[in-house]
């Protein structure tokens, strides 16, 4: 194994946090902006006391905490999916994550035939 490969395979769990942090950040600002965490007429009724419920801030980090866990938690559990040494040396010419097919087009092209032989001799489902 060369050390371009170790490094890379040492840094993957570093962008999968990554990832999930651009998630989680994104998150909160969606949130901040949405419930108007930037606007002076909330900023006044936090500075009042008299803003009811969770702050601007506290429900932006709450969603961006829960957005980083949730990326975090999917990324991981798709990685886990896939076994990457049954595809490192091979052209992957499908999905990797599809049921592999035992003849293909054979098979389909096969089952009309039988079921109009089965309808002639009344075996098949018309008989009944």
């Amino acid at each position: 194994m060369s050390d371009k490969a170790k490094r890379r395979e040492l840094l993957r769990p570093l962008h999968l946090l990554g990832i999930a942090l651009i998630c989680g950040i994104f998150a909160a600002v969606v949130t901040l902006v949405s419930t108007g965490a930037f606007t002076s007429r909330v900023n006044i009724a936090i500075a009042n006391g008299t803003y009811d419920g969770l702050t601007p801030v506290m429900l932006g980090l709450v969603v961006g905490g829960g957005a980083f866990i949730v990326t975090l938690l999917i990324m991981s559990m798709l990685i886990l999916a896939v076994d990457p040494r049954e595809y490192q040396n091979t052209t992957i010419e499908r999905p990797v994550l599809y049921d592999e097919e035992a003849d293909g087009d054979a098979s389909s092209d096969a089952a009309p035939a039988d079921t109009a032989s089965d309808e002639e001799d009344g075996t098949g489902p018309a008989a009944s």
